[in-house]
């Protein structure tokens, strides 16, 4: 067991872990990953697949996703949804930047993550220029249901607890890929309680 001053100083770090440390740890990535506010960025038709996931079809408020905030500064998951261009890669960033830490971000849609068909002077190409990407989600646009693979890989990420080391010792994002889901036909089946 730790000293007194190595627990001040080093925080839970300090402590060796033993049942209650290693539980509550364990507890607080949960719950991180489980609590998530999305900030939204949808700047193109991705927006519309971004909108369509947190309707009632998808329900995104089953993973706690419910309040996409309008300010960045309650919100620590971006969605980059859509075409970035030049003059709006300053703006991002300066969202980003006033976002709390933990933060994570999600790239959706090739135009977002390489620039898409828009190879031009006018288009970032790739998001990952401006801000540092956790997850990458394909497709053009991506169907809802990419983009819940994408939100479930991202909440698994945080989970584990190895994005939070590998941001502060790279300053680089997680850096998945999701592969692309095809929209089905069936809805979505939600579990309100027990019968």
């Amino acid at each position: 067991m730790g000293t007194l001053d190595n627990i001040l100083d080093d925080g839970m770090a300090g402590m060796s872990h033993n049942v209650i440390t290693g539980q509550l740890e364990t507890l607080v990535k949960w719950a991180r990953s489980r609590s998530s506010w999305p900030a939204t960025f949808g700047l193109a038709c991705c927006a519309i697949e971004m909108m369509a996931t947190g309707g009632a079809h998808y329900d995104l408020s089953r993973f706690g996703m419910e309040v996409f905030r309008a300010s960045p500064r309650q919100a620590d998951i971006m969605i980059v949804a859509g075409r970035v261009s030049q003059k709006m890669a300053p703006v991002l960033r300066q969202v980003y930047d006033q976002m709390m830490e933990p933060k994570w971000v999600i790239s959706m849609g090739v135009c977002a993550s390489t620039g898409g068909m828009f190879n031009n002077y006018a288009i970032v190409q790739g998001v990952d220029q401006i801000v540092p990407v956790d997850v990458y989600a394909p497709g053009c646009p991506p169907t809802p249901e990419t983009l819940l693979h994408a939100i479930e890989t991202l909440h698994q990420a945080i989970e584990d607890g190895h994005i939070m080391q590998r941001r502060s010792e790279t300053g680089a994002g997680a850096d998945l890929h999701v592969t692309e889901i095809s929209p089905s036909s069936r809805p979505i089946t939600v579990s309100l309680g027990s019968n």
